[in-house]
């Protein structure tokens, strides 16, 4: 199995969960459960994406400059900071460290 054969399998798979999506009847999805799991789904997901991308340097774990960004971001997300001022703050405290280091 090549490469090309991975790929085309994985976008029929893909499609057909797509497709598979619309057979959903709508009154499952607007019960209580299915619409918390889906709300709660969508955190987790994009919680660990945050943490492989602030941990992860290929297949190894790195404590580098990103994870004190990080606690910055979040510790203005908490006070209510606007966003932009949150990801300048992060960014510079990482040029920072790096600067340093």
């Amino acid at each position: 199995m090549t490469t090309w054969h991975l790929i085309l399998i994985a976008s029929a798979a893909t499609l057909a969960l797509k497709l598979g999506g619309y057979l959903v009847p709508v009154g499952f999805l607007e019960r209580e459960r299915p619409a918390r799991i889906a709300d709660l789904l969508t955190v987790a997901l994009l919680a660990a994406l945050i943490v492989v991308q602030t941990l992860g340097a290929g297949q190894a774990v790195v404590i580098d400059a990103r994870v004190p960004a990080l606690i910055v971001a979040a510790a203005l997300y908490a006070i209510r900071a606007p966003f932009i001022v949150a990801v300048v703050a992060a960014a510079a405290v990482a040029a920072a460290i790096r600067a340093f280091t």
